[in-house]
């Protein structure tokens, strides 16, 4: 069994392709998605959101709404909004967001090997999303939100997409957030063949962005196992980008109070453990163990001290650990930034004016800015099967929604 193979894509017929993009399920809530819906029947949203079309203050996990995407989706395919590819093909996908560009390989992952780790995790799943995605793959039989994996980058597979991308795009369509995203087929047959056998050399994929949908693919391929003539349901739909070209933003904190400290007794408490220079302006990490700090209307930059990394663990040396475990644990008594209220994050997309913004308007007491984790250090915890802590990435530019899709035959 190859560790991916092309598939036959379900996807939106050229002229449709603008009106059916969306952006993922997972970034938008139910009012917002209704909004963004309004007057588009033929969004996808209709699919990932269903109950938008069905009335204010349904469950989302209400079983009528997975059944009513299940009813959107064969309903896009009956009026060929959507149409399936004639054979098995990859698909190369470009994504441009304010000068950064990244390339990358449309295809399905092997579930075996996301069982075996082979392709590698990274993060916790919680139970209840899990659940929600089991019931959306399964009412749809098809898998419509891509995983986000990357792998070390290959220059074969380079090779092959950079040629690919020469010709004319399947699509080429800007999203409402203003990213481009350009699609291309790639159905020639020694294409195919030399990129099935350089990712079957490959000894790792990790997983970037997906685990909840990954997990759940494994669990439905579980539940149809020996109920059905294809093996469609042992691969699950992916992105497959190179570490090379990955873009991982700033993944900050804000907190609401100093857990009883004045300011000046909570200054010196971090002195402890910190290296404290006032900034002039906006404190925006240039590296890595060094955060920024506002409060009371103060950027600070604390550089954490040498001694208080451990060079040995992969988890416990990331800037968000050393924060977590020698700041916000111990001095402001938060000791599980999962379920703890008094913490909450604001991605780097929202820039360090979110931050000011949450601590001056009163909400929050104090914020921080840290430096992104590096794709090498996401590899080293996978590698080591260990856990990032919560919150530990932000990826950006996203993968929309609507543009190929995995059908379960």
């Amino acid at each position: 069994m190859s560790l991916i193979r092309p598939f036959r894509g379900l996807r939106p017929k050229i002229e449709f392709a603008e009106d059916v993009v969306a952006p993922p399920y997972d970034v938008l809530n139910t009012e917002e998605a209704r909004e963004r819906a309004a007057g588009r029947p033929h969004s996808f949203l209709h699919i990932s959101k269903p109950e938008i079309d069905l009335p204010v203050g349904t469950d989302p996990f209400d079983p009528s709404v997975y059944a009513k995407g299940a009813e959107n989706l064969n309903k896009l395919i009956a009026e060929q909004i959507l149409i399936r590819e004639d054979k098995p093909v990859y698909y190369a996908y470009r994504l441009d967001m304010n000068g950064h560009q990244q390339s990358g390989l449309v295809a399905v992952a092997s579930v075996k090997d996301y069982d075996s780790n082979r392709i590698r995790k990274h993060e916790y799943t919680r139970p209840e999303k899990e659940d929600d995605r089991v019931k959306q793959i399964d009412a749809l039989n098809a898998q419509t939100g891509p995983v986000f994996l990357t792998y070390r980058h290959d220059q074969t597979v380079d090779g092959v997409v950079n040629k690919v991308m020469q010709q004319a795009p399947l699509y080429d369509l800007t999203a409402d957030d203003g990213v481009q995203h350009t699609i291309w087929i790639i159905d020639d047959e020694q294409d195919i063949a030399t990129l099935t056998s350089t990712f079957d050399a490959m000894n790792n994929l990790y997983i970037a962005d997906g685990h909840h949908r990954s997990a759940s693919a494994s669990r439905v391929s579980a539940m149809r196992k020996s109920k059905t003539g294809s093996d469609s349901h042992e691969y699950f739909l992916t992105v497959i980008f190179p570490d090379n070209q990955m873009n991982i933003l700033d993944y900050n904190r804000v907190i609401k109070d100093l857990n009883g400290l004045s300011i000046d007794e909570f200054l010196a408490e971090c002195a402890e453990q910190f290296d404290i220079e006032k900034s002039d302006g906006q404190m925006k990490p240039e590296k890595v163990n060094v955060f920024g700090m506002y409060l009371d209307k103060q950027w600070y930059r604390l550089t954490i001290k040498d001694e208080l990394i451990p060079s040995d663990d992969p988890v416990g040396r990331l800037d968000v650990s050393l924060l977590q475990n020698n700041l916000i644990t111990p001095i402001l008594n938060i000791n599980d930034p999962r379920r703890d209220k008094r913490i909450d994050f604001v991605g780097g997309i929202r820039g360090l004016d979110e931050l000011e913004k949450r601590v001056n308007s009163g909400e929050m007491k104090v914020a921080f800015a840290l430096y992104p984790t590096q794709l090498s250090d996401l590899m080293d915890v996978a590698d080591a099967e260990k856990v990032m802590p919560p919150k530990s990435t932000w990826f950006e530019p996203k993968l929309a929604d609507g543009l190929v899709s995995h059908v379960l035959d």
